[in-house]
């Protein structure tokens, strides 16, 4: 063998190393820049399920802070009808107390007038004695009349309220379900 042989049989490895090396770089490159397409389309999927289940999340929590709002606005709007059917309940009561105490008033004065009148003891003690049973009789009448109006009164009073416990009771089951 010649030396020119060998030198051409060195430049043929040296070529097929070349090639085989450039060969080699070029698909661990187009492996790299597969992996880096890959994870590339990876992390933008992966930002797209974060964006859209962020973007979910903040629109549920939207809803419900919608929901928890209105839930105190109405529940603001149940107290503030149970405090004008207090007022209302209040004023009736006192109307009622008032119209009672000025009628007993006016048969405790007629009664007086009356025993005023008597000619003897005995009658005086019959006239007392009946103005007494007359008088406990009509305060018997008004406080069981008053019971009822406070027990009406106390119940129209809790009525709103009570619907918004119902419905707050209501609204757990329905998220706990």
């Amino acid at each position: 063998m010649t030396q020119q042989t060998t030198i051409d049989e060195v430049k043929d490895v040296a070529a097929d190393a070349t090639n085989t090396a450039t060969e080699f770089g070029k698909q661990t490159a187009e492996r790299v820049v597969g992996s880096f397409k890959e994870a590339g389309a990876k992390a933008a999927s992966l930002a797209a399920d974060t964006q859209k289940t962020l973007g979910a999340n903040v629109e549920d929590f939207s809803k419900r802070l919608q929901g928890v709002s209105a839930f105190n606005q109405q529940t603001l709007e149940a107290f503030t009808k149970s405090s004008e059917i207090a007022g209302k309940a209040f004023e009736g009561i006192g109307r009622e107390v008032a119209a009672y105490t000025k009628t007993s008033f006016e048969e405790r004065v007629a009664a007086v007038q009356d025993l005023a009148t008597s000619k003897t003891l005995s009658e005086l003690f019959e006239k007392q004695t009946a103005f007494a049973r007359s008088a406990f009789e009509g305060w018997m009448q008004q406080a069981s009349k008053m019971s009822e109006i406070y027990t009406a009164a106390a119940k129209d009073i809790a009525a709103p309220i009570g619907q918004r416990f119902s419905a707050a009771a209501d609204d757990l089951k329905a998220q706990v379900a």
